[in-house]
């Protein structure tokens, strides 16, 4: 595993169920130009980041071979990291809101987010994931989720050292709105306080076509609970690097892990 690990944050507005606007703003916005003098090894962009929080999964969405996908494996390749954030995807006759991974290596991988926004009706036009994911990028373990996840420690718990599914990094990419802000913020540092991890959480800024209006707030948190980047309003690119040593050492001499219920999930 590496020593050190440098995440680059993606905030920014979203043009409303326009795939090709929001793939070309980001083309540009990760230029090759703009991120030469960054040697990152992962780019997080938010929830549904080509369409918005939009309902309309049959009329938006696409498949693993269409543009969002194809755009993600060649940016990673263009880039030399890994590079992800949720779309809207058909696959089997069903819709999902899917994390997509994509890495140099043109290898794309997935989580599909378990937890349906209700309040939205995002439970009505949108099938749950089914399992957990743990995706590993040059030897770290990421767990992926999405949004409303956030909400459900039981379903985003760090397994123990020894058990599958352990991971170092814990992210978040959301359409979190600002009338709940306050949620965000607290629940992303209970997640890194009590999984003894990383957490990055990404959220848009502006208002959908739904009037809903996000704040941003993307923020980094380290293991002991302390916002290590945050991005507040602004639209751009917030870079952190992670100290791998100093998360194992924490580990070790704070061995809370060790005393962990043992349950497990419905799936």
């Amino acid at each position: 595993m590496k020593k050190q690990f440098t995440v680059t944050v993606v905030q920014s507005n979203l043009v409303w169920e326009d795939v090709a606007a929001n793939i070309d703003h980001f083309d540009k916005l990760l230029s090759v130009e703009k991120l030469r003098s960054i040697s990152t090894d992962l780019i997080l962009l938010p929830e549904m980041f080509t369409t918005g929080f939009s309902m309309r999964s049959q009329a938006l969405a696409e498949s693993m071979h269409d543009r969002t996908a194809t755009w993600l494996k060649e940016k990673s390749v263009a880039l030399n990291c890994a590079i992800a954030g949720s779309a809207i995807i058909a696959d089997e006759e069903k819709y999902f809101n899917r994390f997509l991974l994509a890495q140099p290596n043109q290898e794309l991988v997935w989580y599909d987010k378990r937890h349906l926004f209700r309040m939205s009706s995002e439970n009505d036009h949108y099938s749950a994931g089914q399992s957990h994911q743990c995706l590993e990028i040059q030897g770290l373990m990421l767990s992926p989720q999405i949004c409303y996840d956030l909400r459900f420690p039981v379903w985003t718990r760090n397994p123990l050292p020894t058990e599958p599914g352990h991971y170092q990094i814990q992210t978040f990419v959301a359409n979190w709105p600002a009338r709940r802000r306050n949620h965000w913020l607290k629940l992303l540092q209970a997640r890194a306080i009590e999984n003894q991890c990383y957490v990055v959480g990404v959220n848009r800024i502006g208002t959908d076509g739904n009037g809903v209006e996000y704040c941003g707030d993307s923020v980094v948190v380290d293991f002991h609970g302390e916002i290590i980047l945050d991005m507040k309003s602004k639209a751009g690119l917030g870079h952190i690097t992670f100290d791998l040593d100093a998360l194992t050492a924490y580990r070790g001499d704070f061995s809370a892990w060790k005393d962990s219920d043992k349950f497990l999930t419905d799936t």
